[in-house]
Formats: C-alpha cells, structure tokens, sequence
C-alpha cells in the first residue's frame, strides 16, 4: 500500500481522534469490540467517521465514483422506474437512503419533471450534517424550482408510505460480522488493541444469532475449513421496518454484489471486505481509520429472503446493464445530440462506463421489493434473473 498518497495533516489528526474512541471502547468492552462495531464507527462516528465528517469522498477528488456522480443518465434512468409506480399509485412521495451528494435526487427529480410525473415530496433520509449541506448545495443549483418539494428526515416515517424507497450503495455500507469456518466452530472477528495498534482478534463463538446464521451458511453452501468472509445481520431489521412503513409501492435498491452461491463460492474464500482510498482499493480496515470507506459486497439472496419475510414481493433482480437498457438509456442518449458534439461524446463514454460489463455494468445489481403493484416496472422487464436468486 506504498502508493496510497499520505493523508494531510490535520486529516491525519482526526483519524487519531477516532482512534482514541475506538480504543476507549475496545478498553470497556474487555478488550476486543466486533468488527460490526468497529465498522459503524470507523463510518459513522459523529464528527469523526468516513461519512460524518467534512472529506469529500465522492467524484475525481474523492475515494471513489458512483454511477449517479458518473453520469446524469443513471438517474433519469431510474425516474423511469419511479414514475411507473408513481402513475400506477396515482402520485406518492419518493423516499432515498444516503443520498450522497445530491446529484442522485436532482437527477431524478429533473426527469420526473420533463415527464410530468412528480411525487408529492422528495424525502432523504441522511445521517450526516455534512452530506445534508452539500445535498441542499447540488439541489438549490440544479433544480432550484423543485427545492421546496425535498424533505431532510432524520429517521423512518412512521407508516402509510406511498410510492418509492430508494438506495443506491447504501447496503455495502452496512457494518458487517466478520467470520472465519474453522472446520468445527465459527470464529468471529473482533477489533482489539486498546493500548497497541489495531488488529483482528479472532473469537471462537458457540451461540447467538450470527454463529447460527454462520453455520447455516457453512451446511448451504459448504465452506470449507478456514474460510473467511461476512455476514450482514442489520440488512433483515432494516427491510423489516421498511415494509413496516410501506402501504404501497416499491423497494428499488442497487448496490455491487452477487447471489449467495456466488457470494460464498469456494473462490471468495477471503471475503469481500474492501476498503477505498483516492481511488484506490485494499484489504486493510485499520488504515487511517475515518479517513476511508469500508465496504463489503451485497448478498441479494439474503435481500430477497429478509423482504419476502417481511411480506414484500420479490419483483426483480438484474444486472445494472440490463436494468439500465431497458429504462431506455439509449434513447436518452440519442436525444442529446448529433453524434459528432463534444457533449454526446461525453456522455456516450459514460453510458459506456455504466453499461460495461468490465465497467459497472455486471458488477452492479438491482433488485425490486413491492408491495401491491401491479404493473411491470421498467428495468425489471428486459431480463429478469430472480432465479439467479
């Protein structure tokens, strides 16, 4: 990781402030804490986490790209999808999860505009004072004549949702359980290091939810001895109070990742643990905590499972290059321009970076939960691969 370009000063000096509450808490939990919990704060640490405090993160001069930050056709794509719902329900509100910088939702709202088909409210559910300030920056500039219909919340609505929940990237930021199969008990991986450099601490668990749910992965898919890899047990409670809220409507989320025989397959035996830095990608959680995301890959079976139980309809599940194709971004491309302009040539490049499957195009997936509609939703029709799933 020699080529990791050194964080400021004053950055570094943060870090250090998270790290001095992350060895308090390892101090008062008897020396070693989950890497759950180790995850949520290295992320979401008022003042200090990756993504509470002021870094930027996303775009060239931040640690990574996210198709809406990439290109505007990945959100009027998606308002395709939105207004499908929207007109079958006869209006509703649009709710997003960690909106990022904005672009997502002005993306979204300005298609949904052009189409006629606006939801009642825009409502984004953001955890940090930070991104809120810069969502309101990119939605005051881009669509200042909808501003007044986006609402900050600072936490689910009680019941009675109508229309769209949506998350992109959201659900690779979930803290996850770190596991090792020894080939007779489940070990989790804790944080220790309340006095001495952050490390692993391998614990030998026997009971609780998380050795369950590991030993039932180990029969499922079987894992041999000594492999490695995560498990989110946040992502069931978190769709459940989602389909507790939802009258009517639509679960859209995207995220990278794959189903669960490909999540656990015998070639992923390290995991998907990630971390990402001024774009770059490495395995070590313990640099520069607060200063880089940590990210682990998406199991959409267990998505498709914890909203099924939850009574949601598993509508759809597909690449996002099919998801994107049959939204039409094509013809949004087309309608740029003469082939030959500079600004249809911009955005034909992104379309290709969107669509590759080298790209983003098969790394990335999208899955649908409704409830109570029954129109086909766009994205989902060209190919559907639920029985991926």
């Amino acid at each position: 990781m020699n080529d990791l370009p050194e964080p400021s000063a004053e950055a570094l000096a943060l870090s250090q402030q998270l790290v001095a509450v992350i060895r308090e808490e390892i101090a008062a939990g008897a020396g070693s804490i989950p890497f759950s919990r180790y995850m949520e704060l290295c992320l979401y640490s008022p003042g200090l986490g990756y993504y509470s405090a002021g870094s930027q993160k996303f775009g060239a001069a931040g640690d990574f790209i996210t198709a809406p930050e990439l290109s505007s056709l990945f959100g009027r794509c998606l308002a395709q999808s939105c207004a499908s719902v929207l007109v079958e329900l006869g209006g509703g509100d649009i709710l997003e999860f960690g909106a990022g910088s904005g672009r997502l939702a002005a993306d979204i709202l300005g298609e949904l505009e052009t189409a006629g088909h606006l939801p009642g409210q825009y409502c984004i559910l953001e955890r940090s004072a930070e991104l809120r300030a810069r969502q309101q920056e990119t939605l005051v500039t881009q669509v200042p004549q909808l501003f007044e219909r986006v609402v900050w919340l600072d936490a689910l609505p009680q019941a009675n949702f109508r229309g769209v929940l949506l998350a992109n990237e959201v659900l690779d930021a979930m803290p996850v359980e770190r596991f090792r199969w020894n080939g007779t008990a489940v070990e989790l991986f804790h944080v220790s290091g309340s006095d001495e450099p952050l490390d692993w601490c391998p614990v030998e668990t026997h009971g609780g939810a998380v050795a369950a749910d590991v030993r039932h992965l180990v029969t499922e898919a079987g894992l041999a001895a000594g492999y490695v890899s995560e498990i989110n047990m946040t992502l069931a409670p978190w769709l459940g109070s989602i389909a507790a809220l939802l009258d009517q409507g639509m679960v859209l989320l995207a995220d990278y990742g794959y189903p669960r025989h490909e999540y656990y397959h015998p070639q992923r035996s390290a995991g998907t643990l990630m971390c990402h830095y001024r774009h770059r990608a490495h395995d070590n959680p313990f640099l520069w905590p607060g200063l880089q995301d940590i990210t682990a890959h998406v199991d959409f079976t267990a998505v498709a499972e914890a909203g099924s139980a939850a009574g949601l309809d598993v509508t759809g599940y597909t690449t996002q290059v099919h998801f994107l194709l049959d939204c039409g971004i094509d013809r949004l491309l087309s309608a740029v321009g003469p082939s030959d302009s500079v600004d249809y040539l911009k955005q034909a490049q992104q379309a290709k970076q969107l669509l590759l499957p080298g790209e983003m195009g098969e790394r990335f997936k999208f899955i649908g939960l409704t409830r109570d509609i029954e129109n086909p939703i766009p994205g989902f029709r060209l190919q559907n691969f639920l029985h991926r799933l």
